[in-house]
């Protein structure tokens, strides 16, 4: 895998719910667990332990038949909440090595790590990182598929079922031999109207799809899907992770064990959670164009607030500076149960790209530059020398 080379990951959990639910459950570890309604109510299989799987047992088959194929079964219900807060839990270890991240699922999505190699390491070294960190907070496994694009990600993050890596090969002519055995059900959006198509066509596997003449397939499937599936079959797929918004948002919060009263508690706390969004924002390569500050009163009301900034900055000053004004502005006499900073408007280039500022509004652009160079050498200090080789003076009040 070469530096400049894009490296897209798709990391998929390991039978989510009925993982979820046999770490919160230790007993039933081991044992065939299938999540849904039970089978004297009409229903259907959101979700089955591997354990579960080896007797049939998948997702949407009616909780009746599950229940005939394995009479051991134990049926629980779905907890969303739950399945919410530990999928809230992961995508924020996503956050932690990349912007880029595009959730397909709860359990599921892509991320976008091509320019946090020089950060993390390569493809397969991001990988376990992340596998380990999901590993380490939730207890869960992940397999995890390491390509060029999003459609050879995700086919290969199925290959090592549970609690694997499949690294696809980087060259074309490899990437190529790499799918040419698999049969065409792999196919990404092959289902089995199409499949009973292709398999009519004479093509069983993806390497036969390869050498298909297009103009044979477009008279079964049309033009368009002729030339996509084409094209997916040597490997070739162009598209880009897609941001939930124009504005991606990086943020951190902490919910206080005790409601908290004291401002300089108040205020050290969210000090912290500023120069880590702002660390986590350079490690991604990006400048931030608006601040957020988030408040949960002690009554679980809440506010959000934003400003923006003059500039697109990355730095820890800048941004504890826009942050403090927000907190002054909006914090009252009353406990605060939890506290959070964000930012948003993320963008590669610190050069405004909304207006052109003119002359009596023109920010110290020195000054500008100076504390971006400052923070950056802030983060090679701490790489290097651990997160608590550097602190503020006024932290230490």
């Amino acid at each position: 895998m070469k530096g400049s080379q894009k490296i897209i990951l798709h990391v998929d959990m390991d039978a989510f719910f009925a993982s979820v639910e046999q770490h919160d459950r230790p007993e039933l570890k081991g044992k065939p667990v299938v999540v849904g309604s039970p089978p004297n109510e009409r229903g259907v299989v959101a979700a089955a332990s591997y354990e579960a799987r080896e007797f049939g047992i998948h997702s949407a088959m009616p909780s009746r038949i599950a229940s005939q194929k394995c009479p051991e079964a134990i049926f629980v219900r779905p907890n969303m909440a739950r399945y919410k807060e530990v999928s809230h839990t992961i995508m924020h270890i996503f956050e932690s090595y990349t912007p880029l991240v595009q959730p397909l699922s709860i359990d599921e999505a892509f991320l976008d790590i091509t320019g946090a190699q020089h950060l993390f390491g390569d493809g397969k070294t991001i990988a376990e990182k992340i596998r380990h960190d999901i590993h380490s907070t939730t207890g869960l496994t992940a397999s995890v598929g390491i390509a060029p694009n999003m459609f050879l990600a995700k086919l290969a993050s199925d290959m090592n079922k549970p609690d694997g890596i499949t690294l696809v090969p980087f060259n074309q002519e490899a990437i190529e031999k790499f799918l040419a055995p698999l049969p065409i059900r792999r196919m990404w959006g092959v289902g089995e109207v199409l499949q009973k198509k292709l398999l009519s066509l004479g093509l069983p596997s993806i390497g036969k799809l390869q050498q298909c003449d297009v103009k044979t397939l477009e008279k079964i499937i049309g033009s368009s899907a002729a030339k996509r599936f084409s094209q997916l079959a040597r490997g070739i797929d162009t598209r880009e992770i897609s941001l939930e918004t124009n504005d991606k948002s990086i943020s951190n919060e902490t919910t206080f064990k005790k409601d908290a009263t004291d401002r300089k508690q108040i205020e050290s706390t969210y000090k912290r959670l500023i120069d880590q969004v702002a660390g986590r924002t350079r490690k991604a390569g990006y400048f931030i164009t608006t601040v957020h500050l988030k408040i949960r009163w002690d009554d679980f009301s809440t506010i959000t607030r934003q400003t923006k900034l003059a500039l697109p900055c990355h730095d820890d000053i800048t941004l504890r500076e826009a942050g403090i004004a927000l907190l002054d502005k909006h914090l009252k006499n009353r406990p605060v149960r939890l506290i959070g900073f964000g930012v948003s408007g993320l963008t590669p280039t610190d050069v405004p790209k909304t207006h052109q500022l003119h002359l009596f509004e023109m920010p110290d652009i020195a000054l500008h530059k100076k504390r971006n160079r400052l923070s950056c050498a802030t983060d090679s200090i701490k790489k290097r020398f651990g997160e608590h080789s550097v602190r503020r003076g006024s932290d230490m009040n």
